[in-house]
């Protein structure tokens, strides 16, 4: 099932000396819940990233079908993520089914540096929501945000689950596939913000689910845990 979640802004414009309203909508949509992958076993296909191949300014997260994989959509660019005779192996093409799928259209994103003294994943969470609430954006529904600079350490997992195998849980999940810990990479993180959607598409312990990429290419998935470095930026979605 599609789930829509409007952010309605009303814009001014002039047109003939006369003032008129325009409403426009940012959505974040969903496929998929990870309750019901944990609870009930569900690894089925929700989505088809083709039916998305056309969309513009496209960033998207999620796991692909029966969780043989990441995936990660960038300015509609996919980096889907799957381990290949033990190695990492990064396709470029929608040709693919998702579990579980988070995304959104942007088309422009604000910049601000991210303060030195926030290192830890919860401090960021904590930066995220005081940030997103400066700019006018309604935490209380799903918002995206990007994540951008050097790193200091990340813990990534792709997952490879077994066939068969029905009993989940996140932690089973992260040692299913190919994990690791990278250190002082330049990285670009996705992100989705939720305090309502945990268990759904993000885990009950935190307000984000994250994904990423290094800039070389040579890793993407999931993170599973984010030490910031120094002059790392947020950006967050606004609508003109």
């Amino acid at each position: 099932m599609k789930h829509l979640f409007p952010f309605l802004i009303l814009l001014s414009a002039f047109s003939c000396g006369t003032k008129q309203a325009e409403e426009k909508q940012f959505e974040v949509n969903y496929y998929g819940a990870l309750k019901n992958m944990t609870h009930k076993g569900d690894i089925a296909a929700k989505a088809n990233l083709k039916d998305l191949k056309k969309s513009q300014n496209l960033y998207a997260l999620g796991a692909l079908e029966n969780l043989k994989g990441e995936i990660l959509i960038l300015n509609s660019k996919p980096f889907i993520s799957v381990e290949n005779n033990e190695a990492l192996s990064i396709d470029n093409t929608f040709e693919h089914k998702a579990t579980l799928l988070v995304y959104a259209s942007v088309k422009e994103w604000e910049s601000s540096n991210i303060p030195e003294n926030i290192i830890s994943y919860e401090e960021l969470e904590n930066h995220i929501s005081q940030k997103a609430k400066e700019l006018g954006i309604d935490t209380e529904k799903p918002f995206p945000f990007l994540l951008k600079g050097k790193a200091k350490s990340f813990d990534w997992h792709v997952i490879n689950w077994k066939d068969g195998d029905t009993g989940h849980s996140h932690e089973k999940h992260i040692n299913s596939g190919l994990n690791g810990t990278a250190t002082e990479q330049e990285v670009e993180i996705l992100g989705f913000y939720s305090n309502k959607h945990h268990a759904i598409f993000t885990h009950h312990s935190t307000n984000m689910h994250l994904h990423v990429k290094t800039t070389d290419n040579r890793i993407s998935g999931h993170v599973d845990g984010l030490t910031l470095g120094k002059g790392m930026t947020l950006e967050l979605s606004t609508v003109n």
